[in-house]
């Protein structure tokens, strides 16, 4: 059986066994390294070449954002998967334009995480709805007036059925439930993500989500 090799990154020595212990738990997973700040992280991700890197924000030397940042302009075929409170963080969107591929909380339930490692590792992005919710209030700001905002004119781009998906992700909706709420198959929902992305150039569903809120083609909250 092909596992998925790991390599986590915090400077809080606790929550690194904590969420090891996690990790542990499922078979398909191996925790390959760890790394107690984001320059070891950078090191250490060149050197045992790992599937998913699970990254703090908050680190010392370099932080999260820009280990990230340095991981993907290396040209590592790992992805990275930012773990964040929330609480007093203002580096989600930096997170998002670094090449981030999924953002959870850390409290989410062990499940959860366990989950979001295998969808990132997958090539799938991930966002927990709660990270959607934080990036809208901070961060976006839908254009007024009637001339069409430069993300608007992106939106141009889908089809009727795409704008419909974006919708739904944008309000933080999983494949799963998007699925379920248009009677398609799941994997028929991937494809649409993925051809979504790759229409309005964006890398993953957080930078989609952000233009669609800026594009005004949603203009409530997520669910």
């Amino acid at each position: 059986m092909t596992t998925v090799r790991v390599l986590l990154a915090d400077d809080d020595a606790l929550l690194r066994a904590g969420v090891a212990a996690v990790l542990g738990t499922a078979g398909t997973i191996t925790l390959v390294g760890q790394a107690a700040d984001g320059f070891e992280a950078v090191a250490l991700c060149r050197d045992l070449e790992p599937d998913v890197v699970v990254m703090d924000v908050r680190m010392p030397g370099i932080d999260g954002i820009e280990a990230t940042r340095r991981i993907v302009a290396s040209g590592s075929a790992a992805r990275v998967l930012v773990l964040t409170t929330f609480r007093h963080d203002e580096y989600v969107w930096g997170a998002v334009q670094a090449g981030a591929s999924g953002f959870l909380l850390k409290r989410a339930s062990p499940e959860r995480l366990i989950d979001a490692v295998l969808t990132v590792a997958a090539g799938d992005s991930l966002i927990d709805p709660a990270v959607t919710r934080e990036l809208l209030d901070r961060f976006v700001t839908p254009t007024p007036g009637p001339a069409p905002s430069a993300e608007g004119k992106l939106l141009e781009r889908l089809t009727g059925r795409e704008r419909e998906v974006l919708r739904l992700v944008a309000e933080g909706y999983a494949n799963a439930e998007i699925a379920e709420l248009l009677t398609l198959a799941e994997s028929t929902v991937k494809t649409h993500v993925k051809r979504i992305l790759a229409k309005i150039g964006a890398r993953d569903r957080a930078q989609a989500v952000v233009v669609a809120y800026r594009g005004g083609l949603v203009s409530g909250r997520p669910h």
